[in-house]
């Protein structure tokens, strides 16, 4: 090698080297004002180097053109997917708060001169801001806790019907306690739209400011006791309750089957209508086992009503309630006060390597137990770069990694070793899958970061992904997979509380650490 570097320069006039090397380094500038040594040595500087005249054909002097070159490509594409990453995080976080402004606004307001579109959402948004500042003070000053956060549901279409909604507030509660200060509001919840700004350990209790008018039914499909609880249920919930009736398509023509009676039992006709639910739906009743609690959840993109889960079927671990006293236990939730566990979720968006830019990618998904990535059918191991809030973290090689939610620490995480973890508990679990190393242990990742996990370009297989075991979508070399907390919750109805139903759940589920008690008759200390 030494004796084809002379070749080299040589072939290089001093003008030449200088241009290209001023290049180079320009290229190579950050936006925080350092230097990036990786990108000395643009492609582009590579190329005119190597398409400048060369004295001689040296075999070595090719194989170095030709890793020179190598090399210059991929430090371009880490420098891309650098830029993408952040282009993306920033424009992500611009439409979080032109979403959030769109919401807080209840009622059209008039325009000042001058304002148009967005200009208008936002100095509308900073002026609720500043008057729930002044109007919360002195309790966010004596609690130390505050939310106070109103999302409200944008205008309904001209040719659509006013839905009035149940409101209802949710507040941290702590047992034993009578002072104001374990009791107060953390957050509001009008006309369907929940989200979490605050999060503390205490319980939580929701009590309605105005009646639930309308509930939605979901069931498990094929299943004939279903059925006939959930005939009984609507019959008793139209005629005792007085309340409107949702159902899927599927379950109004097996209702109508059984009897015309079920006319008034509404539905929905396409995915818009779907995504209006939340809407319209003050309170969504389960009857099946944890899969039809997904389903559900699956069914609300946004903000979701208050789910009432009945267990009927295998383990239970989100299905506290059973359908033996269903009128009592319904009862109950419509009167409330009650307690009620915010399941997080998480917000995940495929990006592909062909993409131009952080426009082009795929709908956001949300999952309420995990997202797993593994290798399919393929026989290599998977190969999978990790990052956190752009810092890398680990290379994953095995047969996949599985990102979850703590409602989902006792599903796909814990098969393969995650460990368990309260519901109410905000966090990500970052757990490999049959990891090929001894030292590769899970992590519990705390929830306001932002998980990136990339197929590299120099792995020898595909990879697959699967949201709460459904929607598979294949990853190819260079795609990436870009996972956050979601800012609405799943919240479901506790039968004691939050903590107690997760114990229960563990002990009856899983017949946790279940062993004979030692026997008192044995030998003792002096």
């Amino acid at each position: 090698m030494s004796d084809t570097q002379p070749n080299l320069s040589a072939a290089m006039s001093p003008s030449k080297l200088d241009s290209i090397g001023e290049a180079s380094i320009s290229c190579s500038q950050q936006e925080n004002g350092f230097i990036n040594s990786f990108s000395l040595f643009s492609e582009k500087a590579v190329d005119e180097l190597l398409q400048s005249p060369v004295q001689g054909t040296d075999e070595h002097l090719i194989e170095f053109s030709e890793a020179m070159r190598t090399v210059a490509k991929a430090l371009r594409r880490a420098a891309e997917g650098k830029a993408s990453a952040q282009a993306e995080a920033a424009e992500w976080r611009r439409k979080y708060e032109l979403e959030r402004a769109r919401n807080l606004q209840l009622e059209p307001k008039e325009q000042l001169p001058g304002q148009h579109g967005d200009d208008a959402i936002i100095e509308n948004l900073i002026n609720q801001n500043n008057k729930a500042n002044g109007k919360f003070l002195n309790c966010c000053g004596r609690n130390g806790i505050c939310s106070h956060e109103v999302l409200r549901d944008g205008e309904p279409d001209s040719d659509s019907k006013m839905v009035r909604k149940a409101s209802f507030k949710l507040s941290w509660c702590c047992k034993g306690e009578q002072s104001d200060q374990h009791k107060h509001d953390i957050v509001s919840f009008e006309r369907g739209n929940i989200t979490t700004a605050e999060r503390s350990s205490k319980q939580i209790s929701l009590k309605w400011e105005s009646d639930p008018q309308t509930v939605l039914v979901m069931t498990k499909p094929n299943s004939i006791s279903v059925r006939i609880l959930c005939t009984e249920m609507v019959r008793w919930l139209r005629e005792q309750k007085n309340m409107k009736i949702y159902v899927e398509p599927r379950v109004r023509e097996e209702l109508l089957t059984e009897s015309s009676y079920f006319n008034f039992v509404q539905t929905w006709k396409d995915a818009k209508e779907v995504l209006l639910l939340h809407t319209k739906v003050d309170l969504v009743v389960t009857l099946g086992g944890d899969g039809t609690v997904l389903w559900a959840a699956s069914m609300f993109k946004g903000p979701v009503p208050p789910v009432v889960p009945f267990s009927l079927g295998s383990l239970g671990f989100m299905t506290p309630f059973h359908t033996e006293n269903y009128r009592e236990c319904l009862n109950q939730v419509l009167k409330g006060p009650i307690s009620i566990t915010l399941r997080h979720r998480l917000q995940c968006l495929v990006i592909r390597d062909a993409a131009k830019n952080e426009y082009e990618t795929e709908e956001p998904i949300l999952v309420l137990n995990e997202v797993t990535i593994d290798r399919g059918i393929s026989s290599y191991l998977t190969n999978l770069e990790c990052y956190c809030d752009n810092s890398f973290v680990t290379c994953v090689q095995g047969d996949g990694l599985i990102l979850s939610t703590t409602s989902g620490s006792t599903a796909y995480s814990l098969a393969a070793g995650g460990s368990m973890v309260h519901p109410q508990v905000p966090g990500i679990l970052f757990t490999p899958i049959c990891p090929h190393s001894l030292s590769f242990r899970p992590l519990i990742l705390p929830e306001h970061v932002t998980l990136r996990v990339q197929v590299p370009y120099n792995s020898r297989g595909h990879a697959w992904a699967s949201f709460d075991g459904k929607d598979r979508k294949q990853l190819a070399a260079g795609d990436a997979l870009v996972c956050s907390m979601a800012p609405w919750p799943v919240p479901t109805a506790c039968q004691v509380d939050s903590t107690g139903d997760f114990l229960r759940s563990i002990h009856e589920g899983l017949h946790w650490n279940l062993r004979k008690t030692q026997s008192f008759d044995g030998p003792r200390e002096s």
